[in-house]
């Protein structure tokens, strides 16, 4: 399982959410609180990688990842020091799926869209080579690593993503439920996932077969009031979403509810039921 934040609104620092906060992503890295196995085990180290991916002015994302742990790269803790985004987004990877390597980091990158995700797909490997074949022919050449991942990202573009990204999404989890249940009947699938055009940001949040993944977000401006760090106060005209909670989970951070699709622009966040099927 993994760990990730997404943000959108006035312009900040990277730094603010990705490393100042007393439960910063960096340090969820080491010590995650909240990411807890179907079983109930506490997996509280992500370090199999890392990513950002960030919005400025232009039309295409900037994206820095590496396979190192978030906790032992400098030139992380440099960039979110000096890079200011209105929309970013930033990941780090506990794999249950793919090998530890830069290709399968988070966040993925087509044109202007990013995606990453919490979560997984049991029987992967069975299904694998059905899933792939599904991807349009014009976009299979995108796919570079061997996570579900991707696999999904890239599900989601054949399907629509950049034209009506929850339908989209909606065929993507149909078509993997197809696969995974003709294998397994009682196979699980768990979706946290993170999406963005540049101007809006999305978030889904479905489960099969198990318990959801976590997410909340705020929108207020003091949901970092508990933290040491100076500056780390949210703009006004924000929206932050999150894997679990940056400072102590308190009534400044809504959990959004599971089988949900949640769109966010210009700080209005809507939050639709996701799956009727």
């Amino acid at each position: 399982m993994c760990r990730w934040i997404a943000y959108t609104g006035e312009p900040i620092y990277l730094d603010r959410l990705v490393t100042k906060p007393d439960h910063s992503l960096v340090v969820q890295s080491l010590n995650s609180k909240m990411n807890f196995t179907n079983s109930g085990q506490l997996l509280s180290t992500n370090g199999d990688g890392f990513g950002i991916g960030w919005y400025d002015s232009r039309y295409e994302p900037g994206v820095f990842k590496d396979d190192l742990p978030a906790w032992h790269n400098n030139n992380l803790q440099s960039l979110c020091h000096q890079v200011k985004a209105h929309t970013f987004m930033a990941h780090v990877r506990a794999t249950t799926t793919g090998d530890i390597q830069r290709t399968n980091c988070h966040p993925f990158a087509y044109q202007n869209w990013l995606f990453q995700h919490n979560g997984h797909v049991s029987h992967f490997s069975k299904i694998r080579r059905e899933l792939q074949l599904c991807i349009a022919p014009e976009l299979f050449s995108e796919l570079r690593g061997s996570t579900d991942s991707e696999t999904f990202f890239l599900l989601a573009l054949t399907y629509g993503l950049m034209e009506k990204p929850k339908q989209a999404l909606q065929k993507m989890v149909a078509r993997i439920l197809e696969s995974l249940l003709k294998v397994d009947k009682d196979g699980v699938l768990n979706l946290s996932c993170a999406i963005s055009d540049g101007k809006n940001l999305y978030t889904l949040r479905f489960s099969h077969g198990e318990a959801p993944m976590t997410q909340f977000y705020s929108t207020h401006s003091a949901c970092l009031e508990d933290l040491e760090a100076e500056n780390c106060q949210m703009p006004t005209n924000s929206t932050v979403v999150v894997s679990e909670p940056l400072d102590t989970f308190g009534d400044k951070w809504t959990e959004i509810a599971n089988n949900t699709f949640t769109s966010i622009h210009d700080s209005q966040v809507e939050i639709e039921t996701f799956w009727d099927g």
